[in-house]
């Protein structure tokens, strides 16, 4: 019975190298390629005949090394600081006030850097036509912003 495992240990390990692949390459990130690489070095200590705990062994030993030498370099790229867009350039700016600002009806408009966008008060006040704001963030299309106050009007360009 253990002589009928050990035969099949190649096969095992070629399983899980191509389910290891299949699964990274169905997901966005990295998630388990670090396992595809230790099922493989398990492969080969496998086509060497090692005993079966030496390929397990191998298999967790070489994934857990390349997931600490490589996580580090994979999250700097992986997880890159978000490029700011267009959009993001209001966030803090002032604008006026084209259409009142009224969450519950919901209705509002600003106007900022010469272009009309959707707004909304961002504690739920109403906010009256040709009122000065800051806009404090984006959420989808809408702008979030709060009266502004003497502080933020030395900001006007």
């Amino acid at each position: 019975m253990l002589e009928l495992i050990a035969d099949n240990m190649a096969l095992f390990w070629v399983v899980l190298v191509v389910l290891f692949a299949l699964v990274e390459a169905l997901t966005a990130g990295l998630t388990c390629i670090w396992f595809g690489i230790g099922s493989a070095a398990a492969l080969v200590s496998a086509f060497f005949d090692a005993a079966i705990w030496l390929q397990f062994v191998w298999f967790f030993v070489i994934s857990i090394a390349s997931l600490l030498l490589t996580r580090p370099l994979v999250r700097k790229y992986v997880d890159a600081e978000k490029q700011p867009t267009n959009a993001d350039m209001v966030i803090g700016r002032v604008a006026i006030v084209t259409e009142a600002i009224d969450n519950l009806a919901p209705t509002g408009a600003v106007t900022v850097g010469g272009k009309v966008w959707t707004a909304r008060s961002a504690d739920g006040s109403r906010i009256e036509e040709r009122c000065i704001v800051v806009v404090r963030r984006i959420e989808g299309v809408k702008l979030i912003v709060e009266p502004a106050t003497g502080a933020d009007l030395n900001i006007i360009e």
